[in-house]
């Protein structure tokens, strides 16, 4: 069993925070402000979420990021995409990362303090997703590193939208308002940013007061469809993302 000190300052990429009756704050930031999302932070989370969920003094988890952006920056650094051994690293913490908050077995809030535009499958595969009217979403990065955008965002767009919506959205690289995101289904509340946090906390201390299995199991029952497609199509789309970033490799170096 996870103890909260035991991992509490373990992520210089995550700020924890947990209350008296057991609800924890994680905030998603680099050197204190927007995160900037590298090949360190993608194994780094693996474990984060895992030990959030092996924690059973969790009673509810709120997820947010710092600054002015929930995802929006992304750098090369730490990824290999253009190897064998490279791809297997990112293969493998690509299907734990989605595994492991699921395997969280309490309920869990996203509060979108701003853009999302990449991985925003973590924040759909929470039960309520708070946003800013600043929230935008949008699947940028893969498409401009010329890659597959097979990490989930391909599973979980066209279940939570609708599968027409989901596929443009991917496709065109559609950027989704707040308001339209709420209308497709995607966000549940839009709140102004100096209100944001104080909500999730608002609805957090309701859950918090449920019987600690009631929450925990309410949870584990609402997220048993996203749990199958997760199993069935995350390796397959992580599998083709690697085929890609291999002709990718390949065209860089005929071109070099």
């Amino acid at each position: 069993m996870s103890n909260f000190d035991n991992y509490r300052y373990a992520f210089p990429n995550a700020r924890l925070t947990r209350s008296a009756n057991g609800i924890l704050e994680v905030v998603l930031h680099t050197d204190g402000g927007k995160l900037v999302f590298n090949g360190h932070t993608h194994e780094q989370f693996v474990d984060l979420f895992h030990q959030i969920g092996s924690d059973p003094d969790n009673r509810v988890v709120i997820l947010t990021g710092s600054g002015d952006a929930f995802m929006d920056a992304i750098s090369p650094e730490g990824f290999d995409f253009f190897s064998p051994r490279g791809y297997d690293k990112i293969f493998r913490e690509g299907r734990k990362v989605l595994m492991n908050i699921l395997d969280i077995e309490v309920p869990m809030i996203t509060a979108l303090n701003g853009p999302v535009l990449l991985h925003s499958e973590y924040a759909l595969l929470t039960d309520i997703i708070l946003a800013t009217p600043e929230t935008v979403f949008q699947d940028k990065p893969h498409f401009d590193f010329g890659i597959v955008p097979g990490d989930g965002v391909n599973l979980l767009w066209p279940e939570v939208v609708g599968s027409v919506r989901g596929r443009h959205f991917i496709l065109t690289r559609q950027i989704l308002d707040a308001q339209t995101a709420k209308d497709w289904g995607a966000v549940n509340e839009i709140v102004p940013a100096d209100r944001l946090l104080a909500r999730a906390h608002e609805i957090a201390e309701g859950l918090a007061a449920l019987p600690p299995l009631t929450s925990r199991y309410t949870r584990i029952a609402l997220t048993q469809k996203l749990r199958r497609i997760i199993d069935e199509g995350a390796g397959y789309g992580l599998a083709l993302e690697g085929i890609s970033a291999a002709e990718v490799a390949r065209s860089l170096a005929d071109n070099g």
